[in-house]
């Protein structure tokens, strides 16, 4: 059950992963930085406030806190949108390369191509 265990641990996909999360951790600062950072002021300079967390509804006791929740819908909008271009940048970049190894596969026969023209090259001159 141990080697069990180790194994699992050790599995590549599995580190994989936690880089993964970790990144995705560090991205999630840095996006949140931006927004509280930059695009929030903007949209503060012109709608007149630093940021919207001041923005509250009271209900008798209650306090709906409205302004919160706009700054997280702006930063999920903003990581969908960064995310978005990242996956994007990344489809091209692949359909580059998948181009790209198409135009040498056209260039530069197989080695069975190859192979198959020499062995009918053969056959030409013994007929």
């Amino acid at each position: 059950m141990l080697k069990e265990f180790k194994d699992f641990l050790l599995k590549g996909n599995l580190l994989e992963i936690a880089i993964g999360l970790v990144l995705a951790l560090a991205f999630k600062t840095v996006i949140d930085s931006l927004v509280a950072d930059v695009i929030t002021p903007i949209i503060a300079a012109i709608g007149g406030q630093p940021n919207f967390n001041s923005l509250v509804l009271d209900i008798g006791d209650g306090e709906i806190r409205y302004g919160s929740f706009l700054n997280t819908i702006i930063a999920f909008v903003i990581i969908g949108f960064v995310l978005f271009l990242i996956v994007k940048a990344f489809n091209a970049m692949l359909e580059a390369a998948r181009r790209q190894g198409r135009e040498d596969e056209i260039n530069e026969p197989g080695e069975d191509i190859v192979l198959l023209r020499e062995i009918r090259d053969t056959l030409r001159t013994r007929g």
